[in-house]
């Protein structure tokens, strides 16, 4: 008996299928993009949400000098320093990146009520000092609702009128008060590369006690940021205010901007929570 050869699909059926298959295919993605997309617009929505109900203004400013700086103005109160060990952006978390760290060690000043932020790593690294140098520190003095910049090695050097009611963070004095002699206080408080174009943050407040935490977007040296920060920030109404880590650790996250620096993590971050 004469076997006969299986059916084959003409040329038009055989371009048939191909098609619907590539249409299945192309289905497909376009599903998939739409729902990458829902998923980015629930983040955002999220977080915007989350950034409203929280007490502080956004703004961004580029100075005469050529930087740009992006600002969240809030109350010392309704700030606290928090250890998170994560880029600043992927924290969820409004706010911008803190002290200066060494793997997961913090090795700037970093205590909310007398407790170092970073207790959990064991005895060195904790917040508990500003390691090596005596630092810049920016202390909110709860019980006065008064900020003040002090200079000290050790978080148990700092003045404040009730040690249960009060945050400190680490870094660099700005010297906001005294031109003349800014450089050479950086000098003895050996900030890190102010010569080179790097990312660049800060802490700032005002007469009246305002906070400004402040990310820049463009690279520059230690003085084109200070300098564009006494242009810009404040309305010339700054009082004092501290250098915090930069280049790649240059980081911030609210509903109106994302800042990732370099995309390293950080250990600590200056969190706006109220």
């Amino acid at each position: 008996m004469e076997m006969k050869e299986p059916a084959r699909l003409s040329r038009k059926k055989m371009f048939a299928v191909i098609g619907i298959l590539a249409g299945i295919l192309i289905a497909l993605v376009i599903m998939l993009y739409l729902m990458i997309i829902a998923l980015g617009n629930r983040n955002e929505a999220n977080l915007l949400e989350a950034g409203q109900a929280l007490h502080y203004t956004y703004d961004s400013h580029n100075a005469p000098n050529g930087m740009t700086l992006h600002v969240l103005k809030t109350r010392p109160a309704d700030v606290t320093l928090e250890t998170i060990n994560n880029n600043i952006t992927l924290s969820g978390k409004v706010g911008i990146n803190g002290g200066f760290f060494y793997g997961e060690q913090l090795l700037s000043i970093g205590v909310v009520d007398s407790i170092p932020v970073n207790k959990e790593i064991g005895s060195f690294g904790t917040g508990s000092e500003n390691v090596k140098y005596a630092r810049g520190t920016l202390v909110w003095d709860g019980a006065s609702d008064l900020l003040s910049v002090q200079v000290a090695s050790k978080a148990s050097e700092l003045k404040v009128k009730d040690h249960t009611r009060f945050w400190a963070q680490g870094g660099i004095s700005m010297s906001l008060g005294d031109d003349a002699r800014w450089v050479e206080q950086t000098v003895k408080e050996n900030a890190p590369f102010p010569g080179d174009d790097r990312l660049r943050s800060a802490a700032v407040y005002d007469e009246a006690g305002m906070l400004y935490l402040i990310v820049s977007e463009t690279k520059g040296t230690l003085a084109s940021f200070r300098e564009a920060i006494i242009q810009t920030v404040g309305e010339g109404k700054l009082v004092d205010g501290i250098f915090l880590d930069g280049d790649g650790s240059s980081q911030l996250l609210s509903s109106d901007a994302s800042l990732p620096g370099d995309n390293r993590p950080v250990v600590q971050m200056i969190r706006i929570v109220k």
